[in-house]
């Protein structure tokens, strides 16, 4: 996961703008991604969180850092970015259920299964 958080873009408190710009240049990644919005809750305290992107970690890295120079191209002087990295060792990869496409579907659906049986 990882919060990107434009600062010093003028008297607009929107960041719509950038946070599409971002979402365009993860949509050019290849890499699977969702954005959401995560105003004030423990994970991001302002602007839109990267939840789920999925892949190698040079790729990840690399999609953060061109979502910093495109909203830097845009027009914010400043962006800070919380990022929250998760690996699993060799091995020790999860099965993937069926119906998942990746390792955050897998989750969502483990937990929807457990809701289901009680």
């Amino acid at each position: 996961d990882f919060c990107l958080i434009p600062m010093g873009t003028g008297h607009d408190p929107s960041v719509a703008e950038y946070v599409a710009e971002c979402a365009r240049v993860l949509e050019k990644s290849g890499l699977k991604y969702q954005v959401c919005l995560s105003f004030l809750n423990s994970h991001c305290s302002f602007g839109p969180s990267y939840r789920g992107e999925e892949g190698p970690w040079t790729a990840v890295s690399n999609a953060i850092h061109a979502c910093h120079a495109a909203v830097h191209a845009k027009g914010a002087p400043r962006v800070a970015t919380d990022i929250r990295i998760g690996t699993r060792a060799p091995g020790h990869e999860r099965k993937l259920i069926e119906g998942a496409t990746g390792e955050n579907d897998h989750k969502l659906k483990r937990i929807q299964e457990i809701l289901k049986s009680g």
